[in-house]
């Protein structure tokens, strides 16, 4: 009996003592929540750098690991979105605020407010909201690296990946950022038992969807050139149709797949092959009835189908839930691009820029590839890379672009490759006539096309620095440097414009 009165006095006396840290940690300052996040960033940015480099296979861990990156975005995004405010007068404080968004209500966001207009009791409501989303998000971080210790444990005993991958702190054009979870889905339904899957004999279908450049190529390669996939199927088959068409044949289903691997070792691996098949037109049932049939004949070993399309029909041909990408979250988003903005350098010695970056991250609408470009048109400036005003006119420029392609093409701005106009940042638009460079007629080559690749980038153009002869002529819009390592390409065409102002309507001229 006394065993028992002492063990539940012990508890007592415990979460007395946790109820009374926690009111200490409520009641501590800004600056004290600030310095806390740092030093919790960068422990689980540790851990998240750790986990990425060993070959986790344990479903629940991933998500772990998922859950914490998810959180070191949001901890970066608010502890850079507070760095900017301590830069700002107290009127730009509060327009700032709006970069904060609330870690337990995703879509919330604070809205805008004009310096012009501004009250005290709307800056001292703004600071308070901020404050008290800071302390959630330093409490929410402080509960996960207080249970990391055995999650630490249980990651050591995963084995290193024989191929490490490249830091995404340090290179981060180098590698996939931000489909950990997708990829895991992709591979754990190829890696089930085929009768788990189906009993019918079909192959099991994982369909892929998402608009124009979100990444359905990319998931897909790196999901085929992960060594569990490999070692688990004799032969991975891509089918190279521009199309499904209803009249497809066992012999031209076969000459339009290409081998991408194959497992030399055929005695240890069972005869079964992994089929991809991405399409960018849409399609009927009959045609894909049609295919399934063609791939049974000529390729008798199919025992998965990968299907990428950017319609939404090719959800109801899977034989599992479809993995849809979309655009990364804002927090995630924000990460990606500082760090391919700043490079080596770190943003907490330039609020300023943060600050800017932070708008023209916001500008960019999720685009990969339109980071990449802003990236690389600040990196290629130089020594003056580091100037707000350099960052100011990239940021004006980026803005000027999205208004004059809305109005110049109509409706909204194309995030995906459809035409579009740029022209060099040295002109100056208010002396009334713009140069225009029209890029249209997009299209993609991959590695093994030896075709010349133009020597002209789409950074060239904005930044000014290479000349475009007159007439048709190509330009490099962006070269991938992860699998599949595709060269996105434009025509070009050069056009003018008259134009007065950024008020005016743009005209072109005849």
């Amino acid at each position: 009996m006394e065993a028992l009165i002492s063990a539940v006095l012990g508890d007592i006396v415990s979460r007395a003592i946790s109820v009374v840290v926690d009111k200490c940690r409520e009641q501590t300052t800004t600056e004290e929540d600030l310095e806390r996040l740092r030093q919790l960033l960068l422990r689980i940015s540790i851990v998240v750098e750790e986990a990425e480099g060993r070959l986790v296979t344990n479903r629940g861990m991933i998500r772990q690991v998922c859950m914490m990156r998810e959180q070191m975005f949001r901890g970066y995004y608010l502890l850079d979105a507070f760095r900017c405010r301590e830069k700002n007068t107290e009127e730009d404080e509060v327009s700032h605020c709006s970069f904060a968004r609330s870690a337990f209500s995703p879509a919330k966001r604070f809205r805008r407010l004009s310096s012009s207009t501004q009250t005290e009791s709307m800056i001292i409501a703004c600071r308070e909201r901020s404050s008290k989303e800071l302390k959630q998000v330093v409490l929410g971080l402080e509960t996960m690296v207080a249970d990391m210790k055995e999650f630490a444990v249980f990651l050591m005993s995963y084995p290193r990946m024989h191929r490490q991958p490249r830091s995404t702190y340090l290179f981060m054009d180098r590698c996939m950022f931000g489909r950990q979870m997708e990829m895991e889905h992709a591979i754990n339904f190829l890696l089930q038992a085929d009768q788990q899957i189906l009993g019918n004999g079909d192959p099991g279908v994982l369909p892929i969807v998402g608009s124009a450049l979100i990444g359905k190529s990319t998931l897909v390669e790196h999901v085929c050139d992960d060594e569990r996939v490999r070692n688990h199927f004799s032969s991975i088959l891509f089918y190279t149709g521009d199309s499904l068409t209803t009249d497809e044949t066992a012999t031209t289903f076969r000459d339009n797949c290409t081998i991408k691997h194959q497992n030399i070792n055929i005695a240890s691996v069972e005869e079964r092959s992994l089929l991809v098949v991405e399409l960018c037109e849409d399609f009927d049932e009959d045609a894909w009835r049609g295919l399934l049939r063609s791939s049974t004949r000529s390729l008798k070993h199919v025992s998965k189908i990968i299907i990428t399309s950017r319609s939404e029909k090719v959800a109801s041909l899977g034989t599992t839930e479809a993995v849809r990408l979309e655009r990364l979250p804002e927090e995630a988003y924000w990460y990606f691009f500082r760090t391919l903005a700043f490079g080596s350098t770190d943003p907490e010695d330039h609020p300023e820029l943060t600050s800017i970056g932070m708008e023209l991250a916001v500008e960019m609408r999720g685009s990969f590839m339109n980071a990449f470009i802003s990236a690389g048109l600040l990196l290629g400036l130089g020594a003056d890379r580091l100037r707000a005003r350099t960052w100011r006119r990239v940021l004006a420029h980026f803005r000027d672009y999205r208004q004059k392609n809305t109005l110049l093409l109509g409706g909204e701005y194309p995030l995906d490759l459809q035409s579009r106009y740029v022209w060099s940042m040295a002109q100056a638009p208010h002396l009334g006539r713009l140069k225009l460079f029209l890029l249209r007629d997009s299209y993609q080559r991959g590695p093994d096309d030896r075709t010349e690749v133009p020597r002209v980038t789409a950074v060239d153009l904005l930044s000014g620095s290479a000349a475009v002869p007159l007439g048709r002529s190509e330009v490099l819009f962006w070269r991938s440097l992860v699998p599949p390592y595709y060269r996105y390409m434009y025509v070009c065409e050069c056009e003018f414009v008259r134009h007065k102002n950024k008020n005016t309507t743009i005209e072109m001229e005849p």
